[in-house]
């Protein structure tokens, strides 16, 4: 998804929920980020369609469901209407379908050293003589555990399963094993992008 559609809202929601100004700290923290050519941020993809907004994000807060009780939220939450599809946000392999956990119907791809895993899908997980799979009827998806997709492919769309108060995908990144930022990446997605965005447009 290219990023004059999601780059305002990106910055203001950012705003909102007071991570902005901890990106810098996250930065220098998770040094992954930032090491290697900016450029190769741009070929990352957002990864939900008809974003609403960031409803909750990395780190400890107050529990959605549980009174005051404080737990660790291990992604970045992106509010979106029910049925939204969602994309991945870079190529891979498909290496996990579950609907078993909290996260419900869950999608785990892996690209490299990096594992990005998509939390509360409609559907539930299938099986058949070829594997198990996302069985979301009405979807015109059918994501297999071991295929390989693309970066932006759809994957599945926003649901309620699992552990959930309201549709979102409940969306997490890890890097060697080691939890990741999300909003730390969008910033390097949404600045790589704009810096290509700026230079296309110099080249006319």
């Amino acid at each position: 998804m290219k990023i004059n559609h999601w780059s305002t809202l990106l910055g203001a929601s950012l705003l909102v929920l007071g991570l902005a100004p901890q990106l810098g700290r996250a930065f220098e923290d998770q040094t992954v980020v930032a090491t290697g050519p900016a450029t190769i941020w741009v070929n990352g993809s957002f990864p939900v369609e008809n974003f609403q907004g960031y409803t909750s994000p990395f780190g400890y807060r107050v529990s959605p469901t549980g009174g005051y009780t404080t737990e660790f939220h291990s992604g970045l939450d992106f509010a979106a209407p029910d049925g939204s599809y969602i994309r991945s946000w870079w190529s891979g392999r498909v290496i996990e379908v579950s609907d078993h956990t909290a996260c419900g119907t869950t999608v785990r791809v892996q690209s490299g050293s990096w594992i990005h895993i998509y939390c509360h899908l409609r559907g539930r997980v299938a099986r058949d003589a070829q594997g198990s799979y996302i069985d979301d009827r009405g979807s015109g998806l059918q994501i297999r555990q071991g295929q390989t997709i693309d970066s932006g492919q759809r994957i599945g769309r926003v649901g309620m399963t699992g552990r959930t108060t309201g549709p979102h995908l409940h969306w997490t990144l890890r890097y060697e094993g080691k939890l990741v930022d999300p909003a730390v990446v969008l910033r390097a997605m949404y600045a790589a992008q704009r810096q290509g965005t700026t230079l296309s447009q110099q080249s006319f």
